[in-house]
């Protein structure tokens, strides 16, 4: 059965064979997908296998495109290890049995990041009535709210981003992020962040790109995390060690 999740899937496979970006195959799924919509695992000097979601951890490198309840199931029942052992060309590693949740936090800090750098370079906006100005003035390139937004005010700026850009009668609208607005206020250093608006076309890109991987895996019903969230996880920088580097682009079939 097509769902929007498969079709959105389908539209990014697309989108990276005609960008002619860098493409990488999914160990599990085994299909091909642009590099930057997928996840690197790659091994910490201790040996454990963690997320690596920059890609610039040294060492040999795997890569994931499955949702989290898909990467759950292959946990479970040994498949994830059999396909590392052969990325890797070792059975010497460990699974930590919740990286998935690793993995999860990591590309939400990684999304947060995004919008705190891009609120800072003042591509962002933030407040009901500034955003519905850029909105109605055609200025507005993405709309985001926090989880607990109230109906009310999320469907008003959805209405004026379709009159700003000349689309009423179509769906257009902003998107629920899973996460509640201290978490939102947090990652941008702004106080009760509610609606989040980006007028640069570029930046706007560039924040689709990283939400996009972080709610491709956490999937079409992601639990809103608690606001300590953001600020935990394994990162590149505890992968970081002796071990002699390799082509961080190498793909392992």
């Amino acid at each position: 059965m097509r769902s929007r999740g498969n079709e959105r899937d389908a539209v990014r496979q697309a989108e990276a064979a005609a960008d002619g970006a860098p493409v990488r195959r999914c160990i599990l799924s085994g299909e091909r997908e642009a590099r930057d919509g997928l996840v690197r695992l790659a091994l910490a000097p201790d040996g454990r296998v963690l997320p690596d979601v920059r890609a610039k951890a040294p060492g040999r490198g795997a890569w994931i495109g499955v949702k989290r309840a898909e990467l759950e199931v292959a946990l479970k029942k040994g498949r994830l290890k059999g396909a590392l052992a052969r990325a890797f060309k070792s059975a010497d590693f460990q699974i930590p049995d919740d990286l998935p949740a690793l993995i999860a936090a990591a590309l939400e800090r990684n999304a947060l990041d995004r919008l705190g750098l891009e609120s800072r370079s003042g591509a962002l906006l933030t407040g009901s009535d500034r955003i519905e100005t850029a909105a109605r003035s055609g200025q507005l390139q993405a709309l985001y709210h926090a989880a607990d937004a109230k109906p009310d005010g999320t469907r008003r700026l959805a209405q004026a981003w379709r009159v700003g850009s000349d689309r009423e009668g179509s769906d257009l609208k902003g998107l629920a992020l899973p996460v509640a607005r201290p978490i939102l206020s947090l990652a941008l250093g702004r106080e009760n962040v509610v609606h989040i608006g980006l007028t640069d076309r570029n930046a706007a890109k560039r924040v689709s790109e990283a939400l996009d991987r972080w709610l491709h895996f956490i999937g079409p019903d992601p639990v809103a995390t608690p606001c300590e969230t953001a600020s935990q996880g394994a990162s590149a920088s505890d992968l970081s060690g002796d071990r002699p580097a390799v082509n961080v682009h190498e793909e392992f079939e």
